[in-house]
């Protein structure tokens, strides 16, 4: 048996296209939804990661501003740059790339951004609706995972999902929506004693830790999902995730590939993210 893909790139074009066509509804009424993002430092990971984003905002009929500053920027100027976007009507949806340099407390950052404009789903204030299932919004990447899952008609209602990695980025969020769905639910990571027992019983597996092949074939249950949030490299240089794809492939149902599975739908999720926050604005 080998797994069906569960293609992110062709998802994420199906949801660009419904953002598309809901902007362009927006815009009829004249309010164009709008994404400030913001890049402190150089980082070459992030100016891709922000160069990409703003380029899906364009593409698909929102508004787009980068603001780029120098790694020497204070706390102080930044926080009073996000005030600023709170405060500008244009702006629907506010994105502070991460990681900062040393010297500003990314989680004042965070938190100093509207609740209203956190389409990225960071602050205390998101996480608090996602915990008690009240409207809000949702991490981009879990959220993409959960709309893969709902791609391929997966039910979770009853089923044991394994979700590795305990992140407030992807773990921990990503336990919360399964746990909405009716799974139940299981984290691990670093301090759990045996991962293959745990995994051995999971309907559904979701690999964010950020580490090769730390779910190989042998801890797979013959007919589970595997979901592939991680972005390594290989010896030669290759993409790869979390999973070691070519063994879990023959043992999975539907797994998700890297590169093209859960990479495209992160910044799908921002752009359905920010058109919620520009329509709950429109009313």
């Amino acid at each position: 048996m080998s797994a069906q893909l569960i293609d992110g790139n062709a998802l994420s074009a199906q949801l660009r296209a419904d953002v598309a066509r809901r902007a362009a509804a927006l815009k009829a009424r004249g309010l164009t939804p709008g994404l400030a993002v913001v890049l402190v430092g150089d980082n070459p990971a992030s100016q891709v990661y922000v160069r990409n984003k703003v380029k899906a905002c364009q593409d698909n009929g929102l508004h787009s501003v980068l603001e780029q500053y120098p790694a020497s920027l204070s706390e102080a100027e930044l926080l009073a740059r996000v005030d600023a976007l709170n405060r500008d009507p244009a702006i629907h949806g506010i994105l502070v790339q991460l990681p900062l340099p040393a010297h500003i407390d990314a989680q004042k950052v965070i938190e100093a951004i509207s609740p209203d404009k956190d389409v990225d789903g960071f602050h205390v204030a998101s996480a608090g609706a996602l915990m008690v299932g009240q409207p809000g919004f949702w991490p981009c990447t879990p959220y993409g995972c959960m709309k893969m899952l709902e791609s391929i008609g997966y039910k979770l209602r009853g089923k044991h999902a394994v979700v590795i990695g305990r992140s407030n980025i992807v773990g921990k969020p990503m336990a919360l929506m399964l746990l909405q769905k009716n799974a139940t639910v299981t984290i691990c990571h670093s301090a759990t004693p045996d991962l293959k027992a745990m995994t051995l019983q999971a309907d559904v597996v979701v690999a964010a830790v950020g580490k090769r092949n730390v779910l190989t074939a042998d801890m797979v249950k013959p007919g589970a999902v595997v979901i592939d949030v991680g972005m390594n490299r290989n010896e030669e240089g290759k993409l790869c995730g979390d999973v070691d794809f070519a063994g879990v492939k023959e043992v999975a149902s539907y797994i998700t590939p890297v590169p093209g599975g859960v990479g495209p739908m992160t910044i799908t999720m921002l752009l359905v993210n920010t058109l919620e926050a520009a329509e709950r604005a429109a009313g």
